[in-house]
Protein backbone atom coordinates (compact mmCIF):
# COMPACT_ATOMS: atom_id res chain seq x y z
CA UNK A 1 0.00 0.00 0.00
CA UNK A 2 1.58 3.27 -1.19
CA UNK A 3 -0.27 6.34 0.06
CA UNK A 4 -0.05 10.05 -0.60
CA UNK A 5 -1.72 11.81 2.35
CA UNK A 6 -2.39 15.28 0.99
CA UNK A 7 -3.86 18.38 2.60
CA UNK A 8 -4.16 19.42 6.23
CA UNK A 9 -1.07 18.96 8.41
CA UNK A 10 -1.13 20.40 11.93
CA UNK A 11 1.21 20.56 14.91
CA UNK A 12 -0.80 19.86 18.07
CA UNK A 13 0.19 20.93 21.57
CA UNK A 14 -1.92 19.01 24.10
CA UNK A 15 -2.31 19.22 27.86
CA UNK A 16 -4.37 16.99 30.17
CA UNK A 17 -6.42 17.01 32.26
CA UNK A 18 -7.79 20.56 32.05
CA UNK A 19 -11.07 21.31 33.84
CA UNK A 20 -10.97 25.08 33.37
CA UNK A 21 -8.71 27.73 31.87
CA UNK A 22 -7.26 29.70 34.85
CA UNK A 23 -8.39 33.30 35.10
CA UNK A 24 -5.96 36.19 34.72
CA UNK A 25 -2.39 34.96 35.04
CA UNK A 26 -3.30 31.96 37.15
CA UNK A 27 -1.61 28.62 36.64
CA UNK A 28 -2.65 25.00 36.82
CA UNK A 29 -0.64 21.79 37.08
CA UNK A 30 -1.46 19.01 34.61
CA UNK A 31 -0.34 15.40 34.22
CA UNK A 32 0.90 15.58 30.63
CA UNK A 33 1.90 18.03 27.91
CA UNK A 34 2.76 16.62 24.48
CA UNK A 35 3.51 17.83 20.96
CA UNK A 36 2.31 15.67 18.07
CA UNK A 37 1.88 15.65 14.31
CA UNK A 38 -1.80 15.76 13.45
CA UNK A 39 -4.41 16.93 10.95
CA UNK A 40 -6.78 15.09 8.65
CA UNK A 41 -3.86 14.34 6.32
CA UNK A 42 -0.94 14.39 8.77
CA UNK A 43 -2.63 12.33 11.49
CA UNK A 44 -3.89 9.77 9.00
CA UNK A 45 -0.42 9.53 7.44
CA UNK A 46 1.17 8.89 10.81
CA UNK A 47 -1.22 6.07 11.75
CA UNK A 48 -1.07 4.48 8.29
CA UNK A 49 2.71 4.28 8.69
CA UNK A 50 2.22 2.45 12.01
CA UNK A 51 0.00 -0.01 10.20
CA UNK A 52 2.71 -0.83 7.69
CA UNK A 53 1.77 1.37 4.74
CA UNK A 54 4.34 3.31 2.71
CA UNK A 55 3.23 6.91 3.22
CA UNK A 56 4.23 10.26 1.76
CA UNK A 57 2.88 13.53 3.18
CA UNK A 58 1.89 16.32 0.76
CA UNK A 59 0.82 19.72 2.04
CA UNK A 60 2.26 22.99 3.29
CA UNK A 61 4.18 24.14 6.36
CA UNK A 62 5.62 27.50 7.31
CA UNK A 63 9.32 28.34 7.43
CA UNK A 64 9.28 28.25 11.22
CA UNK A 65 10.20 26.06 14.17
CA UNK A 66 6.68 24.62 14.20
CA UNK A 67 7.16 23.39 10.66
CA UNK A 68 10.55 21.90 11.49
CA UNK A 69 9.02 20.06 14.44
CA UNK A 70 6.09 18.78 12.37
CA UNK A 71 8.42 17.43 9.69
CA UNK A 72 10.62 15.81 12.34
CA UNK A 73 7.67 14.09 14.00
CA UNK A 74 6.34 12.77 10.68
CA UNK A 75 9.75 11.45 9.67
CA UNK A 76 10.26 9.83 13.09
CA UNK A 77 6.94 8.02 12.65
CA UNK A 78 8.05 6.57 9.31
CA UNK A 79 6.29 9.06 7.01
CA UNK A 80 8.17 10.53 4.05
CA UNK A 81 7.67 14.34 4.34
CA UNK A 82 9.51 15.23 1.13
CA UNK A 83 6.33 16.30 -0.71
CA UNK A 84 5.57 19.02 1.84
CA UNK A 85 6.13 22.54 0.52
CA UNK A 86 7.32 25.49 2.62
CA UNK A 87 5.53 28.83 2.70
CA UNK A 88 7.55 31.86 3.75
CA UNK A 89 4.69 34.24 4.52
CA UNK A 90 2.51 32.16 6.88
CA UNK A 91 3.12 30.09 9.98
CA UNK A 92 2.71 26.33 10.20
CA UNK A 93 -0.83 25.32 11.12
CA UNK A 94 -1.05 24.57 14.84
CA UNK A 95 -3.54 23.84 17.60
CA UNK A 96 -3.48 24.11 21.38
CA UNK A 97 -5.75 21.47 22.92
CA UNK A 98 -6.67 21.51 26.62
CA UNK A 99 -8.05 17.99 27.06
CA UNK A 100 -10.88 17.60 29.56
CA UNK A 101 -10.89 14.71 32.07
CA UNK A 102 -13.58 12.91 30.01
CA UNK A 103 -11.47 13.10 26.82
CA UNK A 104 -13.29 16.02 25.17
CA UNK A 105 -10.98 18.40 23.32
CA UNK A 106 -11.79 22.10 22.92
CA UNK A 107 -9.27 23.75 20.60
CA UNK A 108 -7.41 26.95 19.82
CA UNK A 109 -6.35 26.78 16.16
CA UNK A 110 -4.35 28.71 13.57
CA UNK A 111 -5.10 27.75 9.94
CA UNK A 112 -1.74 29.03 8.73
CA UNK A 113 -0.06 27.25 5.83
CA UNK A 114 -2.95 24.84 5.27
CA UNK A 115 -4.88 27.73 3.74
CA UNK A 116 -2.07 28.34 1.25
CA UNK A 117 -1.96 24.89 -0.36
CA UNK A 118 -3.80 24.37 -3.63
CA UNK A 119 -4.20 22.11 -6.65
CA UNK A 120 -1.16 23.67 -8.32
CA UNK A 121 0.97 22.29 -5.48
CA UNK A 122 -0.30 18.73 -5.81
CA UNK A 123 2.46 16.21 -6.66
CA UNK A 124 0.72 14.66 -9.65
CA UNK A 125 3.47 12.20 -10.54
CA UNK A 126 3.65 10.85 -6.99
CA UNK A 127 -0.13 10.57 -6.86
CA UNK A 128 -0.18 8.59 -10.11
CA UNK A 129 2.38 6.16 -8.66
CA UNK A 130 0.44 5.65 -5.41
CA UNK A 131 -2.19 3.04 -4.69
CA UNK A 132 -4.14 5.53 -2.55
CA UNK A 133 -4.65 9.28 -2.37
CA UNK A 134 -6.15 10.47 0.90
CA UNK A 135 -7.19 14.13 0.82
CA UNK A 136 -7.50 15.67 4.26
CA UNK A 137 -9.68 18.78 4.21
CA UNK A 138 -10.87 19.15 0.58
CA UNK A 139 -12.69 22.31 1.66
CA UNK A 140 -9.35 24.13 1.93
CA UNK A 141 -8.60 23.43 -1.73
CA UNK A 142 -12.18 23.96 -2.91
CA UNK A 143 -14.36 21.44 -4.68
CA UNK A 144 -13.40 22.25 -8.24
CA UNK A 145 -9.64 22.16 -7.66
CA UNK A 146 -9.92 19.09 -5.45
CA UNK A 147 -11.93 17.37 -8.19
CA UNK A 148 -9.11 17.94 -10.70
CA UNK A 149 -6.54 16.31 -8.44
CA UNK A 150 -8.84 13.44 -7.50
CA UNK A 151 -9.79 12.85 -11.14
CA UNK A 152 -6.09 12.65 -12.04
CA UNK A 153 -5.63 10.07 -9.30
CA UNK A 154 -8.53 7.91 -10.43
CA UNK A 155 -7.42 8.10 -14.07
CA UNK A 156 -4.10 6.68 -12.88
CA UNK A 157 -5.80 3.81 -11.04
CA UNK A 158 -5.30 5.36 -7.61
CA UNK A 159 -8.04 4.84 -5.01
CA UNK A 160 -9.32 8.14 -3.64
CA UNK A 161 -10.59 9.07 -0.18
CA UNK A 162 -11.19 12.26 1.78
CA UNK A 163 -12.01 13.43 5.28
CA UNK A 164 -13.63 16.82 5.89
CA UNK A 165 -12.07 18.91 8.66
CA UNK A 166 -14.60 21.73 9.03
CA UNK A 167 -17.71 21.36 11.24
CA UNK A 168 -20.99 20.55 9.55
CA UNK A 169 -22.19 23.61 7.64
CA UNK A 170 -24.97 23.61 5.03
CA UNK A 171 -22.82 25.68 2.67
CA UNK A 172 -19.90 23.29 2.84
CA UNK A 173 -21.58 20.60 0.78
CA UNK A 174 -22.02 22.94 -2.19
CA UNK A 175 -18.41 24.12 -1.80
CA UNK A 176 -16.96 20.61 -2.07
CA UNK A 177 -19.69 19.13 -4.31
CA UNK A 178 -17.58 18.96 -7.51
CA UNK A 179 -15.15 16.65 -5.73
CA UNK A 180 -17.74 14.15 -4.51
CA UNK A 181 -18.08 12.11 -7.76
CA UNK A 182 -14.29 11.67 -7.76
CA UNK A 183 -14.24 10.07 -4.30
CA UNK A 184 -14.24 6.33 -3.83
CA UNK A 185 -14.55 6.89 -0.05
CA UNK A 186 -15.68 9.82 2.09
CA UNK A 187 -14.85 9.51 5.80
CA UNK A 188 -16.71 12.21 7.77
CA UNK A 189 -18.15 12.14 11.28
CA UNK A 190 -21.83 12.04 12.17
CA UNK A 191 -22.05 15.72 13.11
CA UNK A 192 -20.59 16.75 9.77
CA UNK A 193 -22.94 14.55 7.75
CA UNK A 194 -26.04 15.80 9.56
CA UNK A 195 -24.84 19.41 9.44
CA UNK A 196 -24.04 19.76 5.79
CA UNK A 197 -26.81 17.55 4.41
CA UNK A 198 -29.61 18.66 6.77
CA UNK A 199 -30.78 15.04 6.86
CA UNK A 200 -32.92 13.82 9.79
CA UNK A 201 -30.62 10.88 10.56
CA UNK A 202 -27.15 9.63 9.72
CA UNK A 203 -28.11 6.92 7.24
CA UNK A 204 -30.27 9.33 5.25
CA UNK A 205 -27.43 11.87 5.21
CA UNK A 206 -24.92 9.29 4.01
CA UNK A 207 -27.33 8.18 1.28
CA UNK A 208 -27.61 11.79 0.09
CA UNK A 209 -23.83 11.89 -0.25
CA UNK A 210 -23.83 8.64 -2.21
CA UNK A 211 -26.49 10.13 -4.46
CA UNK A 212 -24.15 13.10 -5.02
CA UNK A 213 -21.56 10.69 -6.42
CA UNK A 214 -19.49 9.35 -3.52
CA UNK A 215 -18.75 5.64 -3.92
CA UNK A 216 -18.97 4.83 -0.21
CA UNK A 217 -19.44 6.86 2.98
CA UNK A 218 -17.93 5.51 6.21
CA UNK A 219 -19.13 7.90 8.92
CA UNK A 220 -17.75 7.75 12.45
CA UNK A 221 -20.11 7.97 15.42
CA UNK A 222 -17.78 8.35 18.39
CA UNK A 223 -18.59 5.82 21.11
CA UNK A 224 -21.24 4.30 18.82
CA UNK A 225 -18.74 3.17 16.18
CA UNK A 226 -19.31 3.79 12.49
CA UNK A 227 -21.90 3.50 9.73
CA UNK A 228 -20.87 2.34 6.25
CA UNK A 229 -23.23 3.28 3.42
CA UNK A 230 -22.92 2.58 -0.29
CA UNK A 231 -25.27 1.81 -3.18
CA UNK A 232 -25.66 -1.74 -1.86
CA UNK A 233 -26.91 -0.83 1.62
CA UNK A 234 -25.87 0.28 5.10
CA UNK A 235 -23.93 -1.55 7.82
CA UNK A 236 -23.47 -0.34 11.40
CA UNK A 237 -20.17 -1.29 13.08
CA UNK A 238 -19.94 -0.92 16.88
CA UNK A 239 -17.05 0.77 18.66
CA UNK A 240 -14.66 -1.10 20.92
CA UNK A 241 -15.05 -0.51 24.64
CA UNK A 242 -11.89 1.20 25.88
CA UNK A 243 -10.88 3.60 28.64
CA UNK A 244 -10.87 6.93 26.80
CA UNK A 245 -8.13 9.41 27.68
CA UNK A 246 -8.29 11.72 24.65
CA UNK A 247 -10.33 11.65 21.45
CA UNK A 248 -7.83 13.76 19.47
CA UNK A 249 -6.96 12.00 16.22
CA UNK A 250 -9.55 9.25 16.57
CA UNK A 251 -11.20 10.18 13.29
CA UNK A 252 -7.84 10.14 11.51
CA UNK A 253 -7.03 6.79 13.14
CA UNK A 254 -10.35 5.38 11.91
CA UNK A 255 -9.53 6.58 8.38
CA UNK A 256 -6.12 4.91 8.55
CA UNK A 257 -7.47 1.61 9.85
CA UNK A 258 -10.35 1.58 7.36
CA UNK A 259 -8.14 2.29 4.35
CA UNK A 260 -5.49 -0.20 5.48
CA UNK A 261 -8.16 -2.84 5.89
CA UNK A 262 -9.47 -2.28 2.39
CA UNK A 263 -5.95 -2.47 0.96
CA UNK A 264 -5.50 -5.85 2.67
CA UNK A 265 -8.64 -7.20 1.01
CA UNK A 266 -11.21 -6.72 3.78
CA UNK A 267 -14.78 -5.94 2.84
CA UNK A 268 -16.08 -2.51 3.83
CA UNK A 269 -17.70 -3.63 7.08
CA UNK A 270 -14.57 -5.45 8.25
CA UNK A 271 -12.43 -2.48 7.19
CA UNK A 272 -14.65 -0.26 9.33
CA UNK A 273 -14.11 -2.68 12.21
CA UNK A 274 -10.36 -2.21 11.74
CA UNK A 275 -10.93 1.53 11.71
CA UNK A 276 -12.82 1.37 14.99
CA UNK A 277 -10.10 -0.79 16.55
CA UNK A 278 -7.38 1.64 15.46
CA UNK A 279 -9.35 4.58 16.85
CA UNK A 280 -9.83 2.68 20.11
CA UNK A 281 -6.08 2.19 20.47
CA UNK A 282 -5.36 5.88 19.87
CA UNK A 283 -8.10 7.01 22.29
CA UNK A 284 -6.34 5.36 25.22
CA UNK A 285 -3.59 7.99 25.38
CA UNK A 286 -2.80 11.62 24.61
CA UNK A 287 -2.55 12.80 21.01
CA UNK A 288 -2.89 11.49 17.47
CA UNK A 289 0.31 9.48 17.72
CA UNK A 290 -0.49 7.63 20.96
CA UNK A 291 0.61 4.03 21.17
CA UNK A 292 3.30 1.81 19.68
CA UNK A 293 0.71 -0.52 18.17
CA UNK A 294 1.14 -2.32 14.88
CA UNK A 295 -1.16 -3.82 12.27
CA UNK A 296 -0.94 -7.09 14.20
CA UNK A 297 -2.31 -5.39 17.34
CA UNK A 298 -5.27 -4.03 15.37
CA UNK A 299 -5.96 -7.43 13.82
CA UNK A 300 -5.82 -9.15 17.22
CA UNK A 301 -8.20 -6.57 18.68
CA UNK A 302 -10.63 -7.23 15.82
CA UNK A 303 -10.38 -10.99 16.31
CA UNK A 304 -10.95 -10.94 20.08
CA UNK A 305 -14.41 -11.92 21.41
CA UNK A 306 -16.66 -8.92 22.04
Amino acid sequence: MRVVAMGVHVLDVLARPVDDIPEGQGGQLVDEIRVTAAGSAGGTALVLAKLGAEVRSAGAVGSDVLGEMLVFLLRRAGVDPSLLVTREDVQTSASVLPIRPNGDRPAFHVIGANGAYGAADAPLDAIAEATNLHLGGPEFMGGEDAAKVLAHARASGTTTSADVLAPGDPGLLDWIAPALPELDYLLPNEEQVLGFTGAPDLESGCRLLVERGVGCVAATRGAHGALVVDAGGAVAVPAFQVDVVDTTGCGDAFSAGFLRGLALGSDRAEAARMGCATAGLVAQGLGSDHGDFTLGDVERMCAAPR
